[in-house]
């Protein structure tokens, strides 16, 4: 078995550099790989190209990365709890590529399984078409998509093993999982990381042939993106 195990966010981002483009999963806050951000931070990487269903807050998630303008562009759907990334944006600083939630997830998933491509309804019509390549199939039209490139891809799950298989706990499943292997290189950060043969194959969500690294993170945060409660009486 290949040697996927590393101790710790450091030796899992061995090989990062400057102008590289890397996907991170999470879902709004839930399911952020915030110890591979953190080392990001660390390392003060510049003008690297982010894909990301969202961008974080203004302190946490790519928010981190932001502070610090080390993000040359955004591949993004959802971006609307950030007023840093807002600013960014309307002064030029910061490129922004707003793509349909379900594309975005799609041409992961495109690249995950080794398609150069998809076609797509989304979009058809508005101004995510321009520029692109279009065609009918049954009477309905259809936006070529290119699937995505990406160097490494950070994914953060539940439960995995050695070997590199993951579980994922609710909502960090929308993208974490076509995140992986989507990528040259997959890097997965676990709250907790088992031996290989431990977990239930059942229960396995991504397999290991699609992670190139694993470890186990600390210190997550799991912040409430919006609360919302009840008045009391």
């Amino acid at each position: 078995m290949i040697p996927k195990k590393v101790d710790n966010a450091k030796q899992a981002l061995l090989g990062v550099k400057d102008g590289m483009t890397f996907m991170l999963g999470g879902f709004g806050l839930c399911g952020i790989p915030e110890n591979a951000i953190a080392e990001l931070v660390r390392l003060e990487i510049k003008n690297i190209t982010c894909i990301s269903n969202n961008a974080g807050v203004d302190d946490f998630g790519l928010g981190l990365l932001l502070q610090k303008h080390q993000i040359k562009k955004m591949i993004s759907s959802y971006v609307g709890e950030n007023d840093e990334f807002e600013r960014q944006m309307l002064s030029g600083e910061l490129e922004v590529e707003l793509t349909p939630q379900g594309t975005l997830a799609e041409k992961c998933r495109a690249a995950q399984a080794g398609f150069p491509a998809i076609y797509t309804p989304a979009g058809y019509g508005t101004e995510v078409a321009d520029g692109k390549e279009t065609r009918e199939f049954n009477g309905k039209m259809y936006v070529l998509e290119y699937a995505y490139k990406a160097d490494f891809a950070f994914v953060k799950a539940w439960k995995g093993d050695e070997a590199g298989n993951l579980i994922f706990k609710g909502t960090a499943r929308n993208f974490n999982p076509c995140m992986c292997g989507a990528a040259k290189i997959t890097v997965a950060e676990v709250e907790e990381l088992v031996p290989a043969g431990e977990l239930d194959p059942n229960e396995i969500h991504i397999p290991g042939i699609f992670v190139q690294r694993i470890f186990q993170g600390s210190n997550y945060e799991k912040r409430i993106e919006q609360r919302t409660v009840r008045a009391r009486n």
